[in-house]
């Protein structure tokens, strides 16, 4: 008797430190065992590192970021705290981002198959600390984990209103923290053109800048006022290639890949701004956004765009949109019916498909895969091409299955971070619709376990988020649910729990100069 009540303190104080543990990290581990003892981080932490070259010199670089200046250590000698990182071989998984992590009261001990395993394992061990004074103090645990879904994704629209590199930069920082491993970047939409191609200077001098700020009176039928930077009161901007490749090098410190998309055949309205040529025969910026598929220099036009572009951006995949074109357009366009005669193409839907057919076996040709909205399934899309399901994981994504394309879950209805997250009446403006956090949470983006979905995405799209502050205020927390919802094995989520966690995220967030959305507050929308 006298043995169980000791035990009795000892059992609570780890219940305490279970709840402690679990109520920091996003997104949930698959296996957390707390254990006894707390493990300090601080400036006196040596680091063992069996990395070697590029990747040695990766983690060296962000461990550097951090606030406590950890040096390497030496095996061998005694230290009173030690991270020590161990590429090795995993037993419980072969998964290229899972790691196992043990805390005990003088070691923080990571080991992974690969160092972007290592990366997420550090994340975990950051999240599960306190911060007291210049020191962070983490419970001591062990977690074995693994990613449900390879592709974990945030887009940002950057064309209808434009941020810049140290904007983007900062977001990557948060977005790794919670193991977002996919920025996409929305660069060219009828908002603006928002990266420098040095062959075709007038994009950005003519179609990077306009003289409306304010969305709905720029897209009026009397607006798309496109401009120069000079132009008195000029608004917008654009990356440089300087700036892309930042980004890039930036984001792969953080394991995190950038994908670019060039939104084609429609969506073009600023590219006519700068080059009138590339629409069809009598349509300026004020009457069409589709491009002339019956125009050869289109196709030659944007193979030189992709062929500075993949120079840039070095992930797999290239999005080309494909989405919402007005394919009446070319019923009228005489080019556009010639190049149906002379191809047997029966009707315009067929014709765009032949238009995204050509640009995608260009990417190929140059070891890369084509990413799509879910309108290029009305054509004949080759396997190789990744279909993002926006609308709806219905007919669209059925069709991808049955046809063997790999797809991204990302259905306006749970993803978009760009609809209302709270009562209307109490929120900044926003484009519409109603997805509250536990929405987005709620979603599974793979009930039959199908092989072919390679993960989710939350996208913010820009038409009414106009400054920094209102894109952070829409992306956070929303976007930590689809971390979970990307990482955390769906019979392991708990929304409850959840909350609790993010309440926690949200003020480190705050702390460190990012703007979420109050969840304290939350009202619900009123019927």
């Amino acid at each position: 008797m006298k043995d169980i009540l000791l035990r009795i303190p000892v059992l609570a104080l780890m219940a305490l430190m279970a709840l402690q543990t679990n109520a920091q990290v996003i997104p949930q581990p698959v296996e957390l065992t707390p254990a006894a003892g707390t493990f300090t981080l601080s400036s006196e932490t040596r680091v063992l590192c069996n990395l070697k070259s590029v990747e040695r010199n990766r983690m060296m670089s962000y461990l550097r970021e951090l606030p406590w200046k950890m040096r390497c250590g030496k095996e061998g000698l005694k230290m009173e705290s030690v991270v020590e990182l161990r590429k090795s071989r995993l037993p419980f998984s072969s998964n290229n981002e899972a790691y196992s992590l043990t805390v005990s009261p003088h070691k923080a001990l990571i080991k992974a198959n690969t160092d972007a395993g290592l990366f997420y394992g550090l994340q975990t061990l950051l999240q599960m600390g306190t911060e007291d004074g210049n020191t962070l103090k983490v419970a001591c645990a062990r977690v074995n984990d693994y990613p449900r879904f390879s592709y974990r994704g945030w887009m940002l629209d950057i064309s209808r209103h434009f941020f810049n590199r140290d904007f983007i930069k900062k977001q990557i920082r948060a977005l790794a923290r919670y193991k977002i491993n996919t920025l996409h970047l929305h660069i060219t939409d009828n908002g603006g053109w928002r990266l420098e191609i040095k062959k075709y200077p007038k994009l950005t001098q003519r179609a990077a800048y306009r003289a409306t700020e304010e969305w709905m009176t720029f897209c009026n039928p009397q607006g798309f006022d496109y401009c120069t930077r000079d132009t008195p009161n000029s608004y917008g901007g654009y990356l440089t290639q300087a700036d892309a490749r930042d980004i890039v090098e930036y984001a792969a410190l953080h394991h995190m890949q950038v994908i670019p998309e060039l939104d084609i055949p429609g969506h073009n309205n600023e590219l006519f701004a700068a080059c009138p040529d590339l629409a069809c025969p009598g349509k300026t910026p004020r009457t069409s956004g589709e491009l002339c598929i019956g125009n050869e220099k289109v196709f030659s036009f944007y193979q030189d765009v992709l062929t500075e572009v993949m120079r840039i951006f070095p992930s797999r995949y290239i999005h080309l949109g494909g989405d919402e074109a007005n394919r009446s357009n070319w019923q009228q366009c005489p080019l556009c019916l010639k190049r149906m005669k002379e191809e047997h193409i029966d009707n315009v839907a067929e014709l765009q498909n032949y238009f995204m057919l050509r640009m995608e076996r260009f990417l190929r040709q140059h070891g890369r895969s084509m990413i799509g909205w879910d309108e290029i399934l009305d054509g004949d899309i080759s396997k190789s091409a990744v279909i993002m399901s926006w609308r709806g994981a219905g007919e669209a994504t059925a069709k991808a299955k049955t046809r063997g394309n790999k797809v991204l879950m990302t259905p306006t209805s749970n993803c978009y971070l760009d609809y209302y997250q709270d009562d209307p009446q109490t929120q900044p403006k926003a484009i519409g619709g109603y997805l509250p956090l536990k929405k987005v949470y709620d979603y599974d983006p793979n009930p039959d376990n199908s092989s072919l979905v390679m993960g989710t995405q939350g996208n913010l799209w820009t038409e009414f988020v106009a400054t920094e502050s209102h894109a952070e205020y829409m992306t956070y927390p929303r976007i930590l649910a689809i971390a979970e919802n990307g990482w955390t094995p769906q019979a392991r989520k708990d929304y409850p729990d959840f909350h609790r966690r993010v309440l926690r995220a949200c003020a480190y967030l705050k702390s460190q100069g990012y703007n979420t959305f109050d969840l304290t507050t939350e009202k619900g929308k009123q019927e």
